[in-house]
């Protein structure tokens, strides 16, 4: 894999996510569009959105079936209306369910609740709609809750503390009560949990799952028709249990859809399993899975995946930035990874989903079209007209400014003083590093910004070690992290130790740990210096690895 060599151009940033993708907004001024910081599109038909301003101000529009507008009417109105309770509530995060009702989480850890509550999945302790907005306190009164998720009738909420609290509908037991009796109230899920602390919760039309700190993967409760719950079988479970085809990985990320659902590795790859008449399972056919299956695309590390409960659409996305969709993509069945021109994953249910309803807020920025100073000077990087010094690195050339390193970089500033020879030159050659690794280097003193394989990011973190850059070699920690496989993790964890990276040396021990038996049979890991090899040895047994 090569650095990628690419001229910055005059174009919104790539995680910048667009409302104008979404159908419901294109009646918005252009000052409206500009003042919103989060918005998000639900609703049967994606008929109904909100949003909220920079100003903390909270708006919304649309149908409003079920009073979910939050105005306090049914009035359906295509001009934005004022949500006033939410108004100056800092609200960070919606969630949203089929009916439609919307949940909203503030900043301080609070829920508001709205809409159809036929279920009791507004937690407010009725089964009466509610058009306008209530905060949710029975139950969850003192616990601030930094995660809440919604079923097409349940909801589902995290507390800083890791506990998980669910209420609604409970016809196939995903509220985790152990019974199949609605729960009008937020209620603690303790049933088959134990000491475990959540990490993450998602759901998927009648179902739920549970990520846990250590990387297991509860799913839990709910409709198993499908084999949506991953545990082997297609029967319904009330009390949360582990799955256990996804053992013997270490899950980052788990998402739900209508009735499949998927999971992340740390390694970047994607399983999945549950319904699949769509081909939202991305094996290439349709035949439903009660087990995790891997999606294979050949050379991709996943960083992100995406799905939501309102349709049949999966999405991913690489380290490289490629967007990837499969399932139901405008009525067609997509059965295998697909790449697509997208930036970010939101772009795939705005073109594709049905209904196109946003998997979760979109958090919006105002695009950059004019060159701001930083811009000016990425653009300058290895531009021959304007540079006045030239490195050549194994017969490559790169063209640069030397007052652009001097102001950068303490290791040229100190290089460019009247006793170095090479202050008077305006070509030096390099031979003490590779070319992908100086390049991108001299690259990181223009952007700010590094581009390299974590192979390569071995190299620049001995560069950064040596020129005494911490900012960079923090850089180059983060790139080898996400670049750790079982492969690789050995050499890795050795190359941490000799350039003095303690936090990276950490996360490679720990992953290492995690994946001992697989990692002790790999090239790398014979390879270890036998003082190494010693000392890891002696502190994986300090931390129990050889227990059984």
């Amino acid at each position: 894999m090569n650095v990628l060599v690419t001229k910055e151009k005059l174009t919104p940033k790539r995680n910048m996510l667009n409302v104008n993708k979404w159908t419901i907004f294109s009646l918005l001024d252009e000052a409206t569009i500009e003042s919103i910081r989060l918005a998000c599109v639900y609703g049967s038909s994606a008929n109904e959105a909100i949003y909220v301003t920079k100003e903390d101000e909270v708006y919304a529009l649309g149908t409003n079936c079920s009073g979910a507008l939050g105005v306090g009417d049914l009035q359906s109105s295509l001009q934005p209306r004022k949500v006033e309770e939410l108004c100056g509530k800092g609200v960070i995060y919606f969630a949203y369910g089929s009916g439609p009702h919307v949940i909203a989480l503030t900043g301080t850890g609070e829920l508001y609740s709205w809409g159809h509550n036929g279920y009791n999945q507004l937690g407010n302790g009725n089964t009466t709609q509610s058009p306008l907005p209530a905060a949710i306190s029975n139950g969850l009164m003192g616990r601030k809750i930094i995660q809440v998720a919604c079923g097409s009738y349940h909801t589902v909420a995290q507390t800083e503390d890791r506990e998980v609290y669910a209420w609604g509908y409970n016809n196939c037991g995903q509220v985790g009560t152990g019974s199949t009796t609605n729960q009008p109230t937020p209620r603690k899920v303790t049933h088959n949990i134990g000491s475990k602390k959540a990490k993450l919760v998602t759901c998927g039309q009648t179902s739920t799952m549970i990520l846990t700190d250590t990387g297991e993967v509860s799913v839990w409760l709910g409709y198993n028709g499908n084999g949506q719950l991953g545990i082997g079988n297609n029967v319904n479970q009330s009390t949360p249990c582990k799955v256990t085809s996804l053992q013997n990985y270490v899950i980052a990320k788990i998402v739900c859809g209508y009735a499949h659902s998927m999971a992340l590795t740390d390694e970047g790859v994607i399983y999945t399993w549950g319904a699949n008449s769509y081909g939202q399972l991305g094996t290439g056919n349709k035949s439903n899975l009660v087990t995790a299956s891997r999606v294979t695309v050949d050379k991709h590390r996943f960083i992100d995946i995406a799905a939501t409960h309102y349709n049949h659409v999966s999405a991913a996305m690489t380290h490289t930035g490629i967007v990837y969709m499969w399932g139901q993509c405008r009525g067609q069945s997509v059965t295998s990874p697909t790449e697509t021109q997208f930036n970010v994953l939101s772009d795939v249910f705005a073109c594709f989903a049905s209904p196109p309803i946003t998997y979760e807020p979109l958090v919006v920025d105002k695009p950059i079209m004019y060159k701001t100073v930083p811009e000016s000077i990425q653009d300058a990087f290895d531009n021959e007209e304007t540079s006045d010094l030239k490195f050549i690195i194994e017969d490559k050339t790169v063209c640069v400014h030397r007052a652009v390193l001097k102001i950068r970089c303490e290791h040229f500033r100190s290089m460019f003083q009247a006793h170095w020879d090479e202050n008077g030159k305006d070509v030096i050659e390099v031979s003490d590093f590779t070319y992908p690794v100086y390049y991108a280097f001299l690259k990181y003193l223009y952007t700010d910004s590094v581009d390299l394989p974590p192979e390569d990011a071995i190299g620049l973190l001995d560069l950064a070690n040596s020129y005494c850059e911490n900012h960079l070699k923090k850089l180059c920690e983060g790139i080898i992290k996400q670049g750790i496989t079982v492969e690789n993790g050995a050499m890795l964890y050795a190359a941490a130790i000799k350039y003095e990276a303690k936090e990276l040396e950490d996360f490679c021990f720990e992953f290492k740990v995690k994946h001992l038996t697989a990692v002790a049979h790999t090239e790398a890991f014979s390879k270890l210096d036998e003082n190494t090899l010693k000392n890891f040895i002696t502190k994986a047994a300090s931390c129990g690895a050889f227990r059984h």
